[in-house]
């Protein structure tokens, strides 16, 4: 067996671990299981996107109220960022996610006995009230388990969850709607996010640098055996906090004024500003494809191929986006894309209305658009110390989310006031374009 390591400072430990060799299976498995829980997210969020067209009929629901709907669990999910995200800078991350993961999947399973508008409301705001915690949590556990030469590719991973999830969701439609009806994809979406939380509770670990930093009561011991599933040399003792982390006992209030502080002030506001209207432009789509293709005339079938397409774009820019930052500068890709992802909207909203050109235009969107909004969450994974990450990330996103909050719930009212498929592309296309302007600003490698 290996002798005790001495004692060295936590950034030497952490760098040893992490930074250096070979990534280990143990660091493979925090970033894949991240990412699974990131697909249930993205098929719990985006399922109403499409049974809402039944959901609207039953409730007999006009198209302002139904926007309210999606909303509303984007709302959930700009408070569960906020609000529980930074929780996992005090608690710690493996805590935070199982919480999220117990508190999504209860509300999915009640959502498949709603009755009323209100009672989605309510279930919805929880379902996103969990997914928006552990969006932004698992986006930091994977980033402290990455090597710093792949960190971006292994968050990108991560995020990409989300869209794939929402690709299965088309799917998974075809299968259980026609048996089930719109219940039973929440039925389904429930119970397969229940299981996963055993899974979590097993498998997924604390964060390393959480441990060494914050030095709950038995660390030793859980870096110990963390350190043993990495293939790595016990410690004897804790090491050393290195200078600067040791105010990291700092309460999840006091982390989030340290965002707004002098040294991160420019940094967060912008990344906000960026955050929030990417997220207007990206749940407008993410939340309307398949009622505004049917509204335009297309089939039920149109609908939820062009919103698998959409996705299956967005997971492919997402991989894209990842190979491209560990060689070229972080925040110039996300300009590109995200700016492309812009002139395509207005290109969508311009050709003929024939399906065989629409299909692969949204399939292009969906590429660009996803592949360029993912990248945010890298800089902000990247743009932050470990001890305001989770914080960071919760708020930008929790922040930006409100993008989400008005995108979808602005669409509704447009549609209601009788704006095309085409008016509500062209004018989601400018909040694409100036939120990969700004990113171009943030300057992160």
């Amino acid at each position: 067996m290996s002798s005790p390591a001495p004692l060295i400072s936590s950034e030497s430990l952490i760098a040893e671990v992490i930074d250096n060799g070979e990534i280990s299976g143990q660091q493979l498995l925090v970033i894949c299981l991240c990412m699974f829980l990131n697909m249930l997210d993205g098929f719990d969020i985006t399922a109403m996107a499409i049974v809402g067209h039944a959901v609207s009929g039953e409730l007999s629901l006009p198209p302002d109220l139904l926007g309210w709907i999606f909303s509303c669990a984007l709302a959930g999910m700009m408070a569960g960022a906020m609000f529980l995200a930074p929780l996992a800078d005090v608690i710690g991350r493996r805590s935070l996610i199982i919480i999220s993961i117990a508190l999504v999947a209860a509300s999915i399973l009640l959502t498949a006995l709603a009755t009323s508008f209100f009672e989605f409301l309510s279930l919805r705001f929880v379902s996103g009230l969990g997914a928006g915690a552990m969006l932004a949590t698992q986006a930091a556990l994977a980033a402290e388990y990455s090597p710093e030469r792949v960190r971006s590719l292994s968050v990108a991973i991560v995020v990409a969850g989300y869209p794939a999830g929402a690709l299965l969701t088309s799917v998974v439609a075809a299968w259980v709607m026609p048996e089930y009806g719109w219940r039973g994809m929440f039925w389904f979406g429930g119970g397969v996010t229940l299981t996963m939380g055993f899974v979590a509770w097993l498998l997924i670990p604390e964060s390393l640098k959480f441990l060494i930093e914050r030095r709950p009561p038995g660390a030793l011991e859980r870096v110990n055996r963390i350190l043993s599933k990495l293939d790595r040399a016990p410690v004897e003792s804790m090491p050393r906090i290195a200078p600067g982390a040791a105010k990291s006992q700092r309460g999840a209030i006091e982390s989030m004024w340290q965002l707004l502080g002098k040294q991160h002030r420019i940094l967060t506001l912008t990344l906000w500003l960026t955050f929030f209207l990417c997220f207007a432009a990206l749940y407008f789509l993410m939340s309307w494809i398949p009622l505004l293709m049917q509204a335009s005339g297309y089939s039920e079938a149109d609908g939820r191929q062009s919103f698998f397409l959409f996705n299956l774009g967005g997971v492919i820019g997402i991989f894209i986006m990842g190979i491209l930052s560990l060689r070229l500068k972080l925040t110039n890709v996300v300009f590109t894309l995200l700016v492309g992802a812009s002139i395509g909207m207005a290109v969508f909203a311009a050709v003929p209305g024939r399906i065989s050109l629409l299909l692969p235009i949204i399939f292009v969107i969906g590429l660009l658009q996803q592949g360029g909004f993912t990248g945010l969450y890298s800089v902000a994974a990247k743009a932050y110390p470990t001890e305001l990450r989770s914080t960071g990330i919760g708020w930008a996103i929790g922040l930006g989310r409100f993008g989400a909050v008005v995108g979808p719930a602005a669409a509704g009212y447009l549609i209601d006031a009788g704006f095309d498929m085409s008016t509500n592309f062209y004018v989601f296309a400018i909040p694409m374009a100036i939120g990969g302007l700004i990113a171009y600003r943030l300057n992160i490698r």
